[in-house]
């Protein structure tokens, strides 16, 4: 009796999950059709005029594709699905209890396929080779890799878990900060590694494009480590409670603010003690007829 409340309950919201896995599905498609589709062009246009791939004008050009499409892409899914696009961001939020097992399995089996789909669909329209599989730059060795992925991801997922998941005052604006992490961690690594941060981003073209790149198994190791890093991480930040190292840091009150330097300076100068300033601030207030709730 009780395997059986387990296993009902497990799959009670089966078909919201199957519904949220089918968006998360165009959603990771149209984040990596137009990421991997401004990819596809710069190294098209590089192999064109003859000028190195890995120029910096290069990088800049794929960290700024990655890096809007998904800005764009996670708000638009935002409220549908989460905007995750990313079995490794799947990953990290069934770690710290934010995915149910039965969803974060369809999310993933979605975005692997939505990886899939993406590389099929910027194959089928571009008249070049595929040009978006993740490998290691020369001098970059297999362990060099794993940990450059490992870091890039950990790095993603904090962004998602304090931006998104953790709910304040800035969470609708959250794609905005996943999206500026991801460009930042695409400056760094796509020279190296690529920049996956994602399996699915990795696995989707090598699929298409018959796994031309040897080590693929790097794209799979350095994020899922990267996984456990940020959810641990996030995990440590919770348990010590971290909203109460610097208070206030979300609230719109502008009492939290910090006070008058100005009368501060007066305060230590004159000796005048601090609840003197205090009294004549409420006195001020009552007499003007302002009070913290209007100002607010």
């Amino acid at each position: 009796m009780r395997k059986d409340f387990q296993r009902s309950s497990l799959f009670e919201n089966l078909g919201e999950d199957a519904e949220a896995a089918a968006f998360e599905f165009v959603g990771t498609v149209f984040f990596l059709l137009f990421g991997l589709g401004g990819i596809q062009a710069a190294t098209a246009e590089s192999a064109t005029d003859n000028t190195p791939s890995t120029g910096v004008n290069h990088v800049m050009y794929v960290a700024t594709c990655m890096g809007l499409s998904l800005l764009v892409s996670a708000w638009l899914f935002f409220r549908v699905t989460g905007g995750l696009f990313n079995p490794n961001v799947s990953l990290a939020l069934f770690l710290v209890g934010g995915l149910g097992p039965v969803r974060f399995v369809l999310y993933c089996i979605a975005q692997m396929v939505g990886g899939i789909a993406a590389a099929a669909i910027v194959r089928s329209l571009t008249a070049a080779p595929l040009g978006v599989n993740t490998f290691l730059a020369p001098g970059i060795n297999r362990a060099q890799g794993v940990f450059i992925e490992m870091f890039i991801t950990a790095a993603l997922v904090i962004a998602v878990l304090m931006l998104a998941a953790e709910k304040h005052h800035a969470t609708p604006f959250a794609p905005v900060g996943i999206g500026l992490t991801m460009f930042a961690c695409h400056l760094f690594a796509v020279y190296y590694t690529g920049a996956a941060m994602n399996t699915a981003r990795s696995f989707g073209p090598a699929v298409v494009s018959g796994f031309p790149v040897p080590n693929h198994w790097v794209y799979w190791l350095g994020p899922f480590l990267g996984s456990l890093l940020g959810a641990s991480i996030y995990a440590i930040l919770k348990h010590y409670r971290y909203w109460n190292l610097v208070p206030h840091q979300a609230t719109r009150d502008f009492e939290k603010s910090p006070g008058d330097p100005v009368k501060e300076v007066k305060r230590v100068l004159t000796g005048k003690r601090k609840s003197e300033d205090i009294e004549q601030d409420v006195a001020s207030k009552s007499t003007s007829g302002f009070g913290s709730e209007q100002r607010v």
